[in-house]
């Protein structure tokens, strides 16, 4: 008797804490879809809209599709992910498209987790506008470098997950994207399990999209979408936030920069980088996977690192280990709460009316022996160059990057917002200011300061592109090159995305 209660109590503990996994692993789902209106979401509205808290799309014979068009998420991408979501099909073909380009005209092409009304394709792995059927219902494929597909094994007999398929009504489609790693399932089966080594055309992140399919009448419903994202195997991943447009054509120019900044990690194999605009990210997963995140943006009360619970959420990510860098204005919050937290994460802050912020052009001459400084030669240039920064007490853990003597001019000139001259800042005269340093978190993590940026013209100094993208990798715990990151910036490349201010 004894020994069936401790088995009972062993079968109970152990049914206990599979319950409670599963309980975790569910809680790290967040909804990407409102159930009520198409909040972060865009398509041609004569085609989508919400009907009975599903996404709905739907063609006729009056109303038919001139192409296949699709329902776009816009307040994020997709690197790796488990996505999971109900879906009702009536007549016609549909389909999920992830890791995704876009097109003009909400036409999309990549990689589509096929459903239809039929019999033939629901399940499968299709590359829109691109290599075409990849892995049929039931199938395990590896496609190699050279875009030859080899069928591996089985999932399953491709009649019998079909008949697990409810026509007409709904289904749950779960797909799991890790690295070149794809899994397709539906109602719990896998339908495909595809590892595509065709390094041309294998994509790593893109934009999520449902799709209406051109040709008969259909009708197709999305309910209950759902996105977690899963931490990169090989690679860190870097997000970087820009803020909302404030000032004259030229100068804070956050989402032109960033942009900027994410092209030029491209070609560093050892990230994933990606971006997102005008403020504090929508998308609810921004950060889930991140192992760095930069804040390019206005800062002071308003800055948007400290508003409603961000203090808390950046912490708790601080606390996993989580990079972290600020960028110009973006250095700067009030004293107190904010700007202890600031010392916490990146060693210090700009603290109004105690930092300074003249235009002037440092002479970077010297570096520490640091991975941010790997490759960085002597640069200068004229900029609003923050000093004076409220650095935390006792400087532990802190590195000094770009360091320069402000002559007695800059020191005491008018050219400081609120006009200076400040007496502290003048009594200094003589003395070493930093503008860019890097702090060793003691919770393993680490963070950085940059207080140049404000001229965007300026991100042409390779110097400075590589000064921050060194930083950018350091965060993120990727391996910086001896020579430092290396990318090119053309005279093009600073026209784009300039955001469409009016001239003060």
């Amino acid at each position: 008797m004894r020994s069936f209660t401790r088995a009972f109590a062993l079968f109970t503990f152990a049914f206990l804490l599979l319950q409670a996994r599963a309980a975790q692993n569910d809680s790290d789902f967040k909804p990407i879809f409102n159930g009520k209106d198409l909040s972060g979401w865009s398509g041609d509205s004569k085609f989508w809209n919400v009907q009975d808290g599903a996404i709905t799309g739907k063609t006729s014979v009056e109303n038919p599709a001139p192409h296949n068009t699709f329902l776009i998420w816009r307040d994020g991408k997709l690197d790796d992910f488990v996505l999971r979501l109900k879906f009702k099909l009536i007549g016609g073909n549909s389909g999920i498209q992830y890791r995704s380009k876009e097109s003009p005209d909400y036409v999309v092409g990549g990689y589509q987790a096929d459903f239809e009304a039929g019999k033939d394709y629901s399940g499968i792995l299709y590359e829109e506008l691109g290599r075409g059927i990849l892995a049929e219902r039931g199938q395990k494929v590896v496609v190699g470098s050279d875009g030859a597909k080899t069928l591996s094994g089985s999932v399953g007999d491709r009649d019998d997950i079909q008949a697990a398929i409810q026509l007409n009504d709904w289904n749950e489609y779960e797909i799991t994207a890790r690295g070149n790693h794809l899994v397709h399932r539906i109602n719990g089966r896998t339908t495909v399990d595809v590892v595509d080594g065709d390094i041309a055309h294998a994509s790593e992140s893109g934009v999520l999209a449902l799709q209406i399919h051109q040709g008969e009448p259909m009708k197709v419903q999305f309910k209950d979408v759902e996105l977690k994202r899963l931490k990169l195997q090989n690679r860190k991943k870097i997000v970087l936030v820009a803020g909302r447009p404030s000032h004259p054509p030229g100068m804070h120019e956050f989402n032109a920069g960033v942009q900027l900044l994410d092209k030029c990690l491209k070609n560093e194999k050892s990230v994933l980088s990606t971006f997102y605009l005008n403020g504090w990210p929508k998308d609810p997963t921004a950060f889930d996977n991140a192992d760095a995140i930069l804040f390019y943006m206005d800062g002071g009360a308003g800055h948007p690192a400290i508003q409603e619970n961000h203090i808390e959420i950046l912490d708790g990510l601080a606390k996993q280990g989580v990079g972290l860098g600020f960028a110009h204005y973006g250095v700067e919050v009030p004293a107190g709460k904010a700007g202890e937290a600031f010392q916490r994460w990146i060693g210090g802050y700009y603290e109004d009316h105690y930092s300074v912020n003249p235009m002037w052009p440092p002479h970077f001459t010297s570096f520490p022996q640091h991975p941010i400084a790997n490759g960085v030669k002597p640069f200068s240039n004229r900029d609003e160059w923050y000093f004076n920064i409220r650095f935390a007490p006792g400087e532990k853990g802190i590195t000094h990057i770009l360091t320069d003597k402000p002559d007695d001019q800059v020191r005491g000139g008018p050219y400081v917002y609120p006009q200076g001259p400040y007496p502290h800042i003048v009594a200094a005269s003589g003395r070493v200011e930093t503008m860019m340093w890097a702090k060793q978190r003691e919770d393993g993590g680490r963070g950085f300061g940059f207080t140049g940026g404000h001229t965007h013209a300026n991100w042409k100094n390779e110097n400075q592109r590589k000064v921050v993208l060194n930083a950018l990798l350091w965060i993120a715990k990727a391996e910086v090159p001896p020579d430092g990151v290396q990318s090119t910036v053309s005279d093009d490349d600073l026209k784009q995305n300039l955001d469409p201010k009016k001239r003060s």
